[in-house]
């Protein structure tokens, strides 16, 4: 079992930068790949961007790449998502999700465990 917890959002504008957290419990963090998604109201959950098991491989969606970087630290049970240049239509409740394998995904039914998302709005 992994219990994932966000952190980092908030309200921001236009432009600006924001760094989200995911805390994972569980001593299993170093093994799976980890996705950030993100959803805005009426619409669905979207992929953002994920990384494997040894942060040695990321991939972003078209629509954050340039001015988001995923990362984590194994040692600290933490993945990262930095957000630079931020525009109104980032704006979602952002959700990490770990899945059961050390690969990345862009898909969301490949995840496993979620944590309960942290909001970021951005005004223009």
């Amino acid at each position: 079992q992994v219990q994932l917890v966000e952190s980092g959002g908030g309200l921001v504008q236009a432009g600006g930068s924001l760094r989200l957290s995911c805390v994972a419990s569980g001593r299993t963090f170093s093994s799976v790949g980890m996705g950030w998604f993100r959803q805005a109201p009426g619409k669905e959950r979207e992929f953002v961007a994920t990384i494997t098991a040894s942060g040695g491989s990321t991939y972003y969606a078209d629509s954050v790449k340039g001015r988001s970087t995923i990362s984590r630290d194994n040692a600290k049970n933490t993945v990262y998502l930095q957000m630079n240049s931020l525009k109104p239509e980032d704006t979602a409740v952002y959700y990490c999700a770990a899945r059961g394998s050390r690969s990345g995904s862009t898909d969301p039914s490949y995840y496993s465990y979620w944590g309960q998302g942290t909001q970021v709005t951005v005004s223009s």
